[in-house]
């Protein structure tokens, strides 16, 4: 007599039996699956929104930030081209190049300071997008633009600022200084800017209105380039050559900050620790899966054996347990990534941390659900399969 064929809704139903008629069972089961998936929802998100949180604090140490200087002690004094900013914006991976020129002007409050009374800060000619180049900040007041760059207007740094007794800029009341015989009006303060300190003892003025008030030639003494973390040794390798051709060996580049090296080997660390966690997650949840389908063969001989005795072919048999196997492990990981991702997300906003979930974690924790009860349903589905009809209903 040949077997009759299955629906697909047929073997779904077939293998929600055991699962219906065990239901705390099937539970547990469902639950140590739920456990194992959550597990690995739970190494890969923690680690990955601590990494997240520790590349923003490492990127703000400059990792992917480079200056380019001449090059000190030289006689006669190097002098980087007019054009040396524009060619390296024009390297594909640079995001941002500004840049600064100190051109030796002292900067007091009044015309009648005594000559020689130095306060160690520097006039500055400034590109507009030198805050966006050091990700810097506006204390008070306002930073220069296209429009104030023309203008002789000046922006202090956070120390010239102090040492010039400003605490504030009230636009509506301008205050001014004096560079060399001109005055300019003071528009605004910065906040420090660790990385670059020679900012913060700067009085910078637009790169036009340098050229136009104090004689000022266009050649920049410091160029400040941002680009990828991923591209920084590329970029730094071309620095030089591209902002000085003619005189590329009289060009000083800033090596990559520590941190980057930093930042790349905690990356590689975690990378190592997730995969083996999340390796050691579905192993457990796997063995927990063929265990329970290995036991429920042994407690349902009987059943196999009156399915067997009523017509059910081999073929059906394994397809019963293993959609069995599939459905619980399905069951289960659902409810794992769940756990596993509020864990996560409670974790993260108790540490103040960004709440990252990984989508591979999410996929793996869903995918591996199905491919382990596959895996784990396979063997105790042959078993059963193989039970003689005869020996089955005559056990106990």
């Amino acid at each position: 007599m040949k077997a009759a064929r299955l629906s697909p809704a047929d073997i779904v139903a077939l293998g929600l039996v055991g699962l219906r008629a065990r239901r705390a069972r099937a539970a547990l089961s469902a639950l140590g699956i739920a456990i194992g998936i959550a597990t690995l929802v739970l190494v890969t998100g923690i680690p990955a929104s601590s990494q997240r949180a520790l590349d923003e604090k490492l990127a703000a140490l400059g990792t992917n930030r480079l200056q380019v200087t001449p090059a000190p002690n030289h006689d006669p004094p190097v002098k980087l081209p007019v054009e040396a900013v524009d060619m390296v914006s024009r390297i594909a991976p640079v995001t941002v190049a500004s840049a600064t020129a100190d051109f030796g002007l002292n900067v007091t409050r009044s015309d009648r300071t005594p000559a020689g009374d130095f306060n160690a800060i520097a006039v500055v000619a400034t590109k507009a997008n030198l805050l966006t180049a050091l990700d810097g900040r506006v204390r008070t007041g306002r930073f220069l633009d296209a429009a104030m760059e023309r203008l002789p207007t000046v922006v202090l740094g956070s120390t010239a600022a102090q040492r010039l007794g400003f605490d504030g800029v009230d636009l509506s009341r301008p205050l001014q200084v004096h560079l060399g015989r001109h005055r300019f009006t003071v528009i605004g303060i910065l906040e420090p800017v660790p990385l670059s300190p020679e900012i913060d003892r700067s009085a910078m003025i637009g790169w036009e209105a340098a050229t136009r008030w104090l004689r000022f030639d266009g050649r920049p003494t410091r160029i400040y380039v941002q680009t990828t973390d991923t591209q920084v040794a590329a970029v730094r390798a071309v620095l030089a050559a591209t902002a000085n051709p003619q005189h590329p060996g009289e060009v000083l580049v800033s090596r990559p900050s520590d941190a980057l090296a930093a930042k790349q080997a905690v990356r590689q660390t975690f990378s190592s620790l997730l995969l083996g966690l999340a390796g050691v997650a579905l192993l457990v949840g796997g063995i927990g899966v063929a265990n329970t389908m290995y036991i429920s063969v042994l407690e349902r001989r009987r059943e196999i054996g009156l399915r067997r005795a009523l017509g059910a072919h081999r073929g059906q048999i394994r397809i019963q347990f293993v959609t069995e196997s599939i459905v619980l492990s399905a069951l289960g990981g659902g409810a794992g990534v769940l756990a596993g991702a509020l864990a996560v997300a409670g974790y993260a906003a108790l540490q103040h941390w960004p709440v990252v979930l990984p989508a591979a974690a999410v996929t793996l924790g869903l995918g591996g659900a199905l491919v382990i009860g596959v895996l784990a349903g396979a063997y105790p589905a042959v078993r059963a399969a193989r039970l003689d009809p005869t020996a089955s209903l005559s056990s106990v």
